[in-house]
Order: structure tokens, then C-alpha cells, then sequence
């Protein structure tokens, strides 16, 4: 019996925002129990749905609560994977190899609490990478947000000298030693898979995903006819400063309110 994306267990979570709902779910995913957190504002309502994939690796990056209800301030139920392997789930990360099922089952997570027929994605740096390998193998997606996204699995290993220990260890080796490893985990050479837009959000001078993700994955998208629009800003790291933060995420969230009405 396939139990992907079936609920395991439910516990309330502490949430820092009184306008916010939190949960903790454990759910099936490949057999294993991977675990998330889920946002919804307390006020009932008709609600889209957001897809959030954290960025780093194992316990760096972890989920922040504070973030995710954020997110769902501006009108949506959000549901953000912590990947297998991570804060008790079972199984190992293994930065988009399997665990892009971890994100591609939350899709069932996220239509149990919301009325919607697809879900929008955002996914921040390493979660850029899970957001594409999502959209890529689901037709629910209505759109797609990657800001400081990775699109290039080899690139990171070559550009994170801090992270090369680690990606070894998780992928099996170097880009030299098992080159098909990492070009498996990059998702620019299955773009023509993806339907929904696709926003792309990166700084110029962004010290841990370098520019050049974003430039490589629009220039894919747009050779296979996508929809793609790009928001770069110049001089900026890989995070925003707060306020500008704050503003981007209410700008990105309005973004995905207008690809399509919501579907009840």
C-alpha cells in the first residue's frame, strides 16, 4: 500500500506569531517518517497554499518557525519539510537525491489543510534545488518562487569549499569521482518538465550560492519556452537586509497570488 504523504502524527507546536497556527507532522514519505512543520493563520478563510523548502544541509538551515509564519501572515497554509533524516525523521538528507520525494509527498500534506487543487513553492538556496526537482516531477504546482537558489549541484560542490566534507560524505564522492552523482541532484537538465511560471530571486553579490545559479536556470527555463521572470538585486548577499526582507517576501507572496485565482 503506498502511505506517501499520509499523515503519521500531529502535535501543536509553539508559534511566536498569535495570528499564526503551528503544527508538527510526522508523514510518510518512501516508507520512512520525515517530518515538518505547518503554518495556517488563525482566522478561518479560503487560503492558498505554499510549498517551503529550507535551505542547508542537515541541522544548519533548519526550519524557523518565526519564518514560516511569515509566510503564512500573507495569506497562505505552509507547510515546510524538514527533509528525512532531520530533528527526528527517519532516513538520512541527501541533499535532492531521494528526499526530493520528501518535499513531492508534502503536496498531500498541504491539500489536507488547504482547499486547493495546486500548490505554490518557494524554495530558499539548497531548497532551490528541491523546488525544481518538485515542480518537475508534480502537475500541482501554480508557481514556483527559488530565491538564492542552487541549480547546480556540481557548481555548489566547487563554490562551498565549507560544504565539501559534507557533500562528499551525502553524495558519494566528488564531482571527479562520480560526476553522474551531482549532475543526478542538478534539475536545469529537466526544466522542460516544469509547467508553472518560475521566479527567480538572487543577489549579485551573494557569498554562498553564487549568481551564476540564477543566470544558468533562467537561460534553461527560457530555452525550453517557460515563463520566467527575474528579480536580481545588485550589490546584495545571500540574505536580505531585515527590511527589505520583509518587503520581498509581501512582494514574491503577492506574485503568486496573481498567476491564478485559487481553487475551491
Amino acid at each position: 500500500m503506498n502511505d506517501n504523504g499520509k499523515i503519521f502524527s500531529i502535535r501543536q507546536y509553539p508559534s511566536p506569531n498569535p495570528q499564526v497556527r503551528l503544527h508538527e507532522i510526522t508523514y510518510w514519505s518512501q516508507g520512512l517518517r520525515v517530518k515538518g512543520l505547518l503554518a495556517q493563520p488563525v482566522n478561518a478563510g479560503n487560503y492558498e497554499a505554499m510549498l517551503y523548502l529550507r535551505g542547508g544541509l542537515q541541522s544548519i538551515g533548519m526550519v524557523r518557525p518565526a519564518r514560516i509564519a511569515q509566510f503564512a501572515q500573507q495569506g497562505f497554509v505552509v507547510f515546510a519539510p524538514y527533509y528525512r533524516g532531520n530533528r527526528g525523521g527517519e532516513g538520512k538528507d541527501e541533499f535532492a537525491g531521494d528526499d526530493r520525494y520528501d518535499a513531492l509527498n508534502a503536496i498531500a500534506i498541504l491539500k489536507q489543510f488547504a482547499n486547493v487543487e495546486k500548490v505554490n513553492i518557494y524554495g530558499f538556496s539548497r531548497g532551490g534545488l528541491m523546488a525544481l526537482w518538485t515542480a518537475i516531477l508534480s502537475d500541482e504546482v501554480k508557481s514556483l518562487v527559488t530565491w538564492a537558489g542552487v541549480s547546480d549541484a556540481t557548481a555548489t560542490y566547487w563554490e562551498r569549499v565549507d560544504m565539501r566534507r559534507g557533500l562528499k560524505r551525502i553524495v558519494g564522492g566528488t564531482p571527479n569521482k562520480v560526476p553522474e552523482n551531482y549532475e543526478d541532484r542538478t534539475p536545469l537538465y529537466e526544466v522542460a518538465q516544469i509547467d508553472a511560471p518560475v521566479l527567480i530571486i538572487h543577489g549579485t553579490e551573494d557569498q554562498h550560492v553564487d549568481i551564476e545559479h540564477a543566470y544558468q536556470l533562467e537561460l534553461y527555463l527560457k530555452d525550453e519556452g517557460k515563463s520566467v521572470e527575474t528579480w536580481f538585486s545588485f550589490g546584495l548577499k545571500h540574505h536580505y537586509p531585515p527590511k527589505l526582507n520583509r518587503m520581498t517576501v509581501e512582494k514574491l507572496c503577492n506574485w503568486m497570488k496573481t498567476k491564478k485565482d485559487v481553487t475551491h
